[in-house]
This record gives structure tokens, sequence and C-alpha cells, in this order.
């Protein structure tokens, strides 16, 4: 019963994000093969996103700096989960280089959204 609770967040947050977000792109890149070396494999995801401010009551200079991102990307058509050392390219083409993840699980079957902290190269 709770699972149509959080189906209907996940369904109202990517409504959200695809009215105000913007067209994105998840770079993850897959480890070079431990044999021949080389470098990894990028594969891209296609998303939707929205870069938001922090708050400046949380900056804090350390953990999170004043040109940091919280990225909402959308749960809904993402093929993966974005997590910490993946790369969320924006649409003007800002890459953030995600590292801090929390996938808005609360039920442990339905990601409502995905809240990213994306730090600028």
């Amino acid at each position: 019963m709770t699972t149509k609770v959080f189906i209907k967040l996940q369904v109202t947050a990517t409504r959200l994000i695809t009215k105000y977000g913007q067209a994105g792109t998840i770079r993850r890149i897959a480890p070079p093969d431990p044999v021949t070396g080389g470098d990894g494999t990028p594969t891209d995801y296609p998303c939707r996103l929205f870069p938001a401010t922090y708050d400046r009551r949380y900056v804090d200079g350390t953990n999170i700096l004043a040109s940091d991102k919280q990225l909402y990307i959308g749960s809904i058509g993402i093929a993966v989960s974005p997590k910490v050392g993946d790369l969320a390219i924006g649409a003007d083409g800002t890459e953030y280089h995600i590292i801090a993840d929390d996938p808005q699980n609360y039920d442990g079957v339905v990601n409502v959204v995905y809240i990213v902290q994306g730090r600028t190269v």
C-alpha cells in the first residue's frame, strides 16, 4: 500500500523536473580491463535534471562549496542510479562531478527522485 504513495510522489517529482529542469546526461566510466589496461570506457545515460543552488546555511566551505549544485534527477526513464564518481552533464554542457548521492528511496523499492551533490570541474 505504501508503494502506491511513493509511486505518486515519483510521478509528481518527474513531472516537475520535466517541466522546470533540463535534458542532461549521466556519464559513467567503466573501469579498464585489468589485463590489457588502458582507459575506462565512458557510457552516457540520458536523463532530466534540475540544478539548484544550495541554501547559504548549508555551505560550509569544506563539505559543500559555494559553487556546488544540488542536482535533482528524475528517476523515471533513467537506466542507472547516479552514484559517486559519475559525471552529470547539463543541457548547457556544464559538467558536475557527483561527490555525494541520496536516492530518496523511502520504502526500499521505489526511487522517488535522485538528489546528488554536483561539483563543477
